[in-house]
């Protein structure tokens, strides 16, 4: 489990579109001190809102999501700001990777995020009301708590063999999406209860 205890400059990837990173400009310093990773010891995580979340730490690498300066309005209810994968440029020690993040809508699987790196698919799942459960190819390896800002907790399965990349992007991931859902049911219900006055 993560507990609470400036990050350095991020480097734009040379491969990143040009449109999405500009030249190595520096990160926002965190506003929080750094989390205590139980596996990975202390992470770092910046949000810059609507703009650039960063993950780093010595023992793992640094994972940046960057959206397109002067995209379309941004999602207020979104850390990073959009759910568009093209407004977005994911990088894992400065090597690009992809990220795919479903659409938001009444069901809860529909707010999950895939990002493959190195060939390895990454995707982070609504399971509870707060938390979501990180995958890597299918196999589950922790459940991460967030509610879009850079607190975020994350409690690895003992029967998982997570490595630092698995840590550094399901830090990022989180932060920028937030955790966890509501069944459709209850969104459902909200929806009717606000169209009786």
């Amino acid at each position: 489990m993560t507990e609470r205890t400036s990050s350095p400059a991020v480097p734009s990837s040379p491969s990143a579109p040009a449109n999405l990173v500009k030249d190595r400009a520096p990160d926002p310093q965190p506003s929080r001190p750094p989390l205590d990773d139980t596996l990975f010891g202390a992470v770092t995580v910046t949000v810059q809102t609507h703009t650039r979340i960063t993950v780093s730490g010595p023992g793992i690498p640094r994972t940046t999501l960057v959206r397109t300066p002067g995209d379309a309005e941004p999602d207020a209810h979104i850390a990073i700001g959009t759910r568009a994968p093209a407004s977005l440029a994911l990088t894992v020690a400065d090597t690009p990777a992809d990220i795919r993040p479903g659409k938001g809508r009444f069901r809860r699987s529909t707010y999950r995020v895939d990002a493959t790196h190195d060939g390895t698919r990454y995707r982070l799942t609504p399971t509870s009301i707060g938390t979501s459960t990180l995958t890597r190819d299918g196999v589950a390896l922790a459940e991460f708590t967030a509610d879009g800002d850079e607190t975020v907790l994350v409690d690895w399965r003992e029967d998982a063999t997570p490595h630092p990349v698995d840590a550094s992007l399901g830090y990022a991931l989180a932060a920028a999406y937030g955790t966890g859902g509501q069944p459709m049911w209850l969104t459902l219900i909200d929806v009717i209860t606000d169209f009786i006055p």
